[in-house]
Parts: C-alpha cells; sequence; structure tokens
C-alpha cells in the first residue's frame, strides 16, 4: 500500500494547486495546516475546508503560534492601513518558510510517513528571502543527512502565471483561493501576494 503524503495545505493558490495536482495522480494526501499566529488564520483555515479537491479530505491544524508571539511582521499583527505605510520587508516572518517545512516532516516522520509537499515557489520577495530555488535546493540536501522525509516542492521554479494555468486545467477554484498578506478578512488587491496574484491572473486571461 502507498503511503500518503503530507501537504503544507493554507487555502492559498499554490498549495490548492498542488493539492488539485496530487489528486489527479492519485497520491493519497494529508493536508496540515500551520497556525503560526498570522492575522488571517481564521480566514485561511475557512477558506481551506471549502477549496480542498474532495469532499472527505480532511486537514489537520497545528498551533505553533507561540513562536511569533510579539513579532513586528505586519503578517503577524495586522497593519491599519489608513494610518501605515506597509513595505514588502515589513510582511517577512523569520525562518517562516523553513520552520513549516521542518514541522511538516516532523509531522511526517511522526506519523510514519515519508514524504512533505509544498506549494512553495521561487520568489523575489523581501518576506519571501527563503522561498528561493536555492534555498529550497539546500534545504534538500540538508533533509538528507538527517532522516527519512523528503521535500517535494513542484512548482518551485513555477511563475505564477504557471501555477494559474495549471490550477485552471485542474478546475481549481481559483477565486476561492486566499492569500492576502495585509487583510484578515477580505483581500486587499495591494500586498505583494495580491498584486502577484492579480498580474499573473490577467496575464492569463489576456492570452486566452
Amino acid at each position: 500500500m502507498t503511503l500518503p503524503v503530507i501537504l503544507l495545505s493554507s487555502g492559498g493558490l499554490d498549495s490548492t494547486t498542488v493539492a488539485y495536482w496530487l489528486v489527479e495522480k492519485g497520491i493519497e494526501i494529508l493536508p496540515i495546516f500551520f497556525d503560526y499566529g498570522q492575522h488571517c488564520v481564521e480566514k485561511e483555515w475557512a477558506t481551506l475546508l471549502q477549496v480542498l479537491p474532495r469532499e472527505g479530505l480532511k486537514p489537520e491544524r497545528i498551533d505553533i503560534s507561540g513562536i511569533f508571539k510579539g513579532s513586528p511582521s505586519r503578517l503577524i499583527a495586522e497593519p491599519n492601513l489608513w494610518t501605515e505605510h506597509v513595505d514588502d520587508a515589513d510582511l517577512y516572518v523569520p525562518y517562516r518558510t523553513m520552520l513549516l517545512l521542518t514541522a511538516g516532516a516532523a509531522c511526517a516522520q511522526t506519523r510514519g510517513l515519508n514524504t512533505v509537499y509544498s506549494g512553495f515557489i521561487n520568489s523575489n520577495h523581501a518576506k519571501e528571502i527563503d522561498c528561493s530555488a536555492a534555498f529550497l535546493n539546500g534545504l534538500d540536501a540538508l533533509a538528507a543527512g538527517v532522516g527519512a522525509v523528503r521535500f517535494a516542492t513542484p512548482f518551485r521554479d513555477w511563475s505564477k502565471a504557471q501555477v494559474v494555468n495549471e490550477a485552471m486545467r485542474l478546475n481549481v477554484p481559483v477565486g476561492a483561493t486566499y492569500s492576502c498578506q495585509l487583510f484578515s478578512d477580505t483581500p486587499c488587491g495591494a500586498c505583494p501576494n495580491c498584486v502577484e496574484r492579480l498580474n499573473a491572473i490577467e496575464s492569463v486571461a489576456g492570452s486566452i
């Protein structure tokens, strides 16, 4: 019997597209959702429950929010955009990507599983300096010397537009996914994630 894989899931476009991609391949998945103290945690969780590719696929929610308690990151402390200016660098959460991947690996090994999938893609955003392809490649090498769990980031070298294209092919409910960094309930349309997402959707729509 083939073991299921863990998928780091947030309700965002990238990880949701990976979920549909895995289901298409007949791979059983265990979605893991991490509450790391993000101000939009309840919106992300509700979105994840809505956008998973099939009924009966139940994600596990794990609270690690104490790690970033008191963080000044605007992904943790929701800003008031009427009175505050927020730069890309203000959204960076220290070691977030490494933390989520290694926590996912710990969950996998605890459950006797050996693969952790994520939707991370190569990014130049200041908040995601640990989402580069070089970083993810280095993490692969580090994991190989530690234990049996391996990381799989199938879209790591893709652009957001490529992800949107794949999402459309897989009939992902793109409009229902959520990944805003500034508002906890409604996409702001101005943060790096929203801008990148909108630009990608517009470029794909324009090419059809």
